[in-house]
């Protein structure tokens, strides 16, 4: 008998029931578990955060934790309507533009950045890597620049030769770096995470 996990409906089902707009919140969900990347008060920045699973769990996971902490989302597209919060900001735009920078960086700096964002496809996966390469460099840029000292990174790739050259210059900047690949990506996808940890 096959593993309920791997039918391909089975973690949106599971999204649905439990209100987060879609199934790639226990990507994240797994990430935290294993690298325990959000604590109590964290200021958090969500690139490329539409339509707003990662930005719905961050919100409950801080919320949980107790007061303070603060969700910073930024896509091209909004989220869903249902994605609202008082300790939530929303900045609509593209992450290269200088007057988007300026924004999210007024309101940092923070603890913790991560990027699920995916380039539009083409089926052509040397096209596709090579765009995810892009946005995870500059995903990598905003750690970077904003992350506080202590600092934790999380930033979705799609697999190719690259990786370990992106691995090399992200273990100049975080304490450790490496490659990670939750149950909750489909089998057949060869997207993976890229993880930092404790920014110099």
């Amino acid at each position: 008998m096959g593993n309920s996990y791997e039918k391909p409906d089975f973690w949106s089902r599971k999204a649905f029931s439990e209100g987060y707009p879609a199934r790639s919140v226990y990507k994240l969900k797994e990430i935290d578990e294993k690298f325990g990347m959000i604590k109590k008060g964290y200021t958090v920045l969500d690139l490329g955060a539409a339509p707003g699973s990662w930005t719905v769990f961050l919100l409950r996971t801080l919320n949980s934790l107790g007061e303070g902490g603060k969700v910073v989302s930024c896509d091209l597209n909004p989220l869903s309507k249902s994605v609202k919060a008082e300790n939530l900001v929303f900045i609509q735009g593209d992450l290269g533009q200088n007057e988007i920078v300026e924004r999210i960086k007024g309101e940092g700096p923070f603890d913790l950045v991560v990027c699920d964002a995916a380039p539009l496809t083409t089926g052509n996966r040397v096209v596709d890597t090579a765009r995810s390469q892009g946005l995870v460099k500059m995903a990598i840029w905003y750690a970077q620049t904003m992350l506080r000292p202590g600092g934790n990174f999380a930033v979705k790739i799609f697999q190719n030769g690259d990786q370990q050259a992106l691995l090399k210059s992200m273990r100049e900047i975080f304490a450790s770096a490496k490659g990670f690949k939750p149950v909750a990506c489909r089998s057949e996808s060869f997207e993976t995470y890229l993880i930092g940890i404790n920014k110099k």
